[in-house]
C-alpha cells in the first residue's frame, strides 16, 4: 500500500503509525494519554510516546494522502466484494470544532474512510458538506460496488440525493 523503497523518515512514521493503531485499539479510546499507554515502546516512557504521537499528527510531512488513504483504499477494495454499507454523521470533537465523518461498516464497527472538519458547534452541517464529503471518497469506491449509504435525521434535505457523487452510487439509500 505504501511504497516499497522508503527513507528512515518514512519508515519512522510508518512505525509511529503502527504504533497510534496498537494504542487506540488496546486503550479503547481516542484520547493521547490513554493510547499512549497501550501504544508499543520498546521501554520508552509513557509521557515519551505521548510526545512521539502528538509530534507525528503535527508533523506537516504526515497527510491524509500518504499515511491514510493508502489503507482506507486497501479497506474499500477489500470489503467491496459485499454491499457496502456506508455512514456519515456529524460530532463534536473538542476545541469549538466538529467533524462530519464518512465510515466504511465492517463486523459492527464504523471504520472512518473520509471527514471533514470545521470550526463550529455540534448541530446540523450544511447539504454542501454532506455532497462534498460523497465526493471526496467516491473515487476511491471500486467501480463494480454495491453501496448502501446510511445517515440520520440530520439528512433533512434533498440536495444528497441529486448530487453527482450520490448518482455514482446509484440509488440506495
Amino acid at each position: 500500500m505504501l511504497p516499497t523503497r522508503r527513507n528512515s523518515h518514512q519508515e519512522k512514521h510508518l512505525n509511529t503509525l503502527a504504533a497510534l493503531i496498537c494504542g487506540i485499539v488496546g486503550a479503547q479510546h481516542s484520547q493521547f494519554p490513554k493510547i499512549a499507554s497501550k501504544a508499543p515502546s520498546l521501554g520508552a516512557k509513557p509521557a515519551s510516546r505521548l510526545k512521539r504521537l502528538c509530534r507525528w499528527v503535527e508533523n506537516d510531512q504526515v497527510s491524509y494522502q500518504t499515511f491514510f488513504l493508502p489503507f482506507a483504499q486497501a479497506l474499500l477494495d477489500s470489503l467491496a466484494k459485499q454491499p457496502l454499507v456506508l455512514i456519515m454523521d456529524g460530532s463534536a470533537i473538542g476545541r469549538g470544532c466538529v467533524t462530519l465523518m464518512l465510515s466504511v461498516v465492517y463486523r459492527g464497527r464504523a471504520l472512518p474512510v473520509a471527514w471533514l472538519v470545521v470550526k463550529g458547534k455540534k448541530g446540523h452541517f450544511p447539504q454542501s458538506s454532506h455532497c462534498t464529503l460523497l465526493a471526496q471518497i467516491q473515487p476511491h469506491v471500486p467501480p463494480d460496488a454495491s453501496v448502501i449509504f446510511l445517515g440520520d435525521g440530520e439528512f433533512d434535505g434533498t440536495e444528497i440525493t441529486s448530487s453527482r457523487a450520490w448518482a455514482r452510487f446509484g440509488s440506495t439509500s
